[in-house]
C-alpha cells in the first residue's frame, strides 16, 4: 500500500513504484512480480486505491533491470515522470511551476 503507482504489461508483470516529491531523490521500486504475484500486487493496489497503469515497455524494462528497494535509473526518469504526472493530473494534484 505504500506505492504511488503499479505499472503493468498488462497481465503477466506488475511493478509497484513509490515517489514522494521533495522527499525522494528518484522513484523507488517497492514491489514487483510475474504471474500470480503480479495479480496479487494489482489486487492489493486496487484495494488501497493505488492507480494501476498499463505500460508494457516500461513495466518490462523496470521488471528486468531494477531490483526491489532500488531507485529507477536516470534513463527511465522521463517515462516514469510522465506516468506520475498522468496520475497527479487525474487526482487533481498538479502543482504549478515553482
Amino acid at each position: 500500500p505504500n506505492a504511488t503507482v503499479v505499472i503493468t504489461n498488462p497481465t503477466h508483470l506488475a511493478v509497484a513504484v513509490k515517489y514522494e516529491h521533495g522527499k525522494m531523490r528518484a522513484p523507488l521500486v517497492v514491489a514487483k512480480g510475474a504471474g500470480i504475484v503480479a495479480e496479487k500486487i494489482k489486487e492489493i493496489a486496487r484495494g488501497h486505491k493505488v492507480p494501476v497503469i498499463e505500460n508494457k515497455p516500461l513495466a518490462q524494462i523496470i521488471w528486468k533491470t531494477v531490483e526491489i528497494g532500488k531507485e529507477i535509473p536516470a534513463a527511465l526518469y522521463k517515462t516514469v515522470a510522465e506516468v506520475l504526472a498522468y496520475i497527479y493530473r487525474a487526482r487533481g494534484k498538479v502543482r504549478s511551476e515553482e
